[in-house]
This record gives C-alpha cells, structure tokens and sequence, in this order.
C-alpha cells in the first residue's frame, strides 16, 4: 500500500474524500446542486414568464411526477444531502475558500432547519396558526417559491466563491491544500503515491 492510500485509510472516508478523491466527489457534488438549483430556476420561468398558475409550475421533473412538488420528504431529504455535501466537502478547502465553504454551510444549516420544521409538521399533522399548508418560519413573510430561490442563491453564491479561491489559491494556501483539485495538489499526490 502506498504512503498515500495508507494515510487516506487511517483518515477514512473523509480523509478519501478531502485528498485524492476531492476533485472527483466536488464536481459530482455540484452536478447535484447544478440540477436542484435548475429546477427551481424553471419553475420561477414557468411563473413569471410563462404566467402559470403556482400549482401547475412544477419544474422539470414536477411535470412528469407531480408528487415530487409536494414531498417534503424529498425536500428535506435534498436539504439533508446539501448539508452532508457541504459539512463532508469541507476539510478539503483551507484558507479563503474554507471561510466562503463554512458560509455557505452556516446557511444551509438554517435551509434545513426551515425544511425539517415543514416534514414535521407534515408527518405530526399539525399547521401553524392561520395556515392552510405546511409553512416554514421565513415562509410566513416570504412566499415559498421566492423563499426557496434565495436560499438556493444565498447558499451557492458562497459556494462558488469557495470553489473559485479554492482552484486559485494563493502560496499560503497552496502549501495547506491536500487534495487533487489544483495541478499542484495532484502533482503533489501522485509524487506521494509513488514513494518519493
């Protein structure tokens, strides 16, 4: 077993992840977020420029699996895997893209707070006072569509400025770094890996 893969199986799956996999799972990651983050970009054109009524704007996958829309299941559950992602991605960033990274987790946080508060009161059957449907604590002053955009843009704008710093770093930070996401870092693994 070489240096490198003894060190990645004594740090375990997140060592895995943060080193020699960290390139691979962040861009898998962000094709994830790419694809939630279109859906609700498509549901915004099918209200405001296409002029469907909300209940009929369902996004992409919505229109084939209307249920989808509706599962706060599903919501929570891709609340839950945004904030793994994030807390999981998280060693692997140093410097100026870890504090962008942290922000973008800090928020998310709060993003799943709001979306467990509503699988909650979905699965005890109870709603707030003076609501008709399941109602997260910012929903009760920002509509739910409009809600769900900002904090799908207030997590992501974060996200992108980590990732930005993240494959420019500075000398300080290159020094720091441990994964395979710069050409250094994979020089620098793979000059690990073969012993030298």
């Amino acid at each position: 077993m070489t240096v490198a893969k003894e060190h990645a199986a004594r740090r375990g799956v997140i060592g895995a992840i943060n080193e020699a996999h960290h390139r691979a799972v962040l861009g898998l990651y962000m094709v994830i977020v790419l694809a939630h983050w279109a859906e609700h970009l498509v549901q915004a054109y099918q209200i405001w420029v296409l002029g469907w009524a909300r209940p009929q704007a369902r996004g992409v996958l919505g229109m084939p699996f209307p249920w989808l829309v509706s599962s706060e299941w599903l919501h929570y559950g891709y609340a839950i895997v945004m904030l793994i992602g994030l807390f999981a991605l998280r060693p692997g960033f140093v410097g100026r893209a870890r504090t962008w990274w942290t922000i973008a987790l800090a928020i998310q946080f709060w993003h799943h707070i709001e979306h467990l508060f509503l699988l909650l009161q979905v699965q005890a059957g109870f709603l707030l006072p003076g609501t008709s449907v399941p109602t997260s604590f910012a929903q009760l002053l920002i509509p739910r569509v409009e809600l769900h955009l900002f904090y799908n843009s207030i997590v992501f704008l974060p996200m992108i400025v980590a990732m930005y710093l993240h494959l420019r770093p500075n000398e300080q930070e290159l020094q720091l770094q441990r994964c395979n996401c710069t050409l250094e870092g994979r020089q620098r693994l793979a000059a690990t890996n073969s012993g030298s």
